[in-house]
């Protein structure tokens, strides 16, 4: 059975849920359970439920002890923009421990925070930082771009026993979309076809996923079938499944809301180019931001961000260097 849900309900069912199925599960962080009506509070009490200080290097800390200790954390950062003041555990700490201890320490928790938020918050909230975050050995990095994805990939967040960053990006926090009921989790690590095609292959992340989903209907009404690929996890980045796209299509389009040399869309490039060069009939094209902090005029931001005029110009680019080549 499955319901029509919001992104950011989704989110919420799935803490939740785990929350019910597994009391080492607890939930923390800033601008939650500030009275006694808080829902959550009221749920599940102080001792699982619990405000944090204005502090994300405290949150975090505290975070990766209590998941040393043997709890699932769930640390509510709020913006990833905040994340960078505790960086030292997300990258340092925190994914290194079980391997230096050989194995011996496990540190399940997640870092759950917002991202991309171009909606007029301008330069330290709209940014996507998730590339600093995706070459870090222990680190898994999540990124779901609809409802369904936002739940199941969530649910294998807090079961996963190795740090998890998911990132939820809030211009899809209303969104809808029908979401399985009761106990559903994805796989991390598994990319997902979300649209079949037969020209061109679009990879894209996160919100760029709706965009490009709304180019390649676009494209269709001009005979382009466009196959929408979404890694929906970056660590561990399921190549595979994209390298298969490409086989098939010999076209490749990478859409991405980071600046050019700060993507996953760099990083998805330089597998394609290692690993499936010869299946290329063009060149790749990457679809990203311009390399300039997100601006707060909606015109400029427009400007420097990827669209679906974007995304359409660039599958008809690739393609028009498949014709002159033919």
């Amino acid at each position: 059975m499955a319901s029509v849900m919001m992104y950011g309900d989704a989110i919420a069912a799935a803490i939740v849920e785990e929350m019910q199925l597994d009391p080492d599960v607890v939930f923390y962080g800033q601008n939650m359970a500030m009275t006694e009506r808080d829902p959550m509070l009221k749920k599940f009490g102080k001792n699982r439920v619990r405000l944090a200080p204005i502090s994300e290097t405290a949150e975090t800390g505290i975070g990766v002890g209590a998941a040393m200790t043997g709890l699932r954390p769930i640390v509510e950062l709020w913006m990833s923009e905040f994340m960078l003041v505790a960086m030292d555990q997300v990258l340092n700490e925190a994914p290194r421990f079980h391997y230096m201890s050989g194995g011996q320490v496990k540190v399940p928790v997640v870092f759950k925070a917002g991202y991309g938020f171009a909606a007029g918050w301008a330069g330290q909230h709209s940014n996507c930082l998730y590339h600093t975050m995706m070459g870090i050995a222990g680190l898994k990095v999540v990124v779901p771009s609809t409802p369904a994805d936002a739940k199941g990939l969530l649910t294998s967040a807090i079961r996963d026993d190795n740090p998890v960053v998911y990132l939820h990006h809030y211009m899809l926090t209303l969104d809808k979309g029908e979401v399985p009921e009761g106990n559903y989790a994805i796989p991390l690590g598994v990319a997902e076809v979300k649209r079949a095609g037969s020209d061109i292959t679009i990879v894209a992340t996160g919100w760029m996923v709706k965009k490009s989903l709304a180019a390649a209907e676009r494209l269709s009404k001009e005979g382009i079938s466009s196959e929408v690929i979404d890694p929906r996890t970056l660590a561990p980045l399921d190549v595979e499944t994209i390298l298969k796209s490409v086989k098939k299509t010999g076209h490749l389009v990478l859409v991405d809301q980071g600046t050019r040399h700060g993507s996953a869309a760099a990083i998805i490039a330089a597998e394609v180019a290692e690993h499936g060069f010869d299946h290329l009939k063009a060149p790749l094209k990457m679809v990203t931001a311009l390399d300039c902090p997100v601006p707060y005029s909606e015109p400029l931001e427009n400007y420097i961000l990827p669209n679906e005029d974007k995304i359409v110009a660039a599958v008809k680019s690739v393609l028009a260097r498949r014709e002159v080549a033919a």
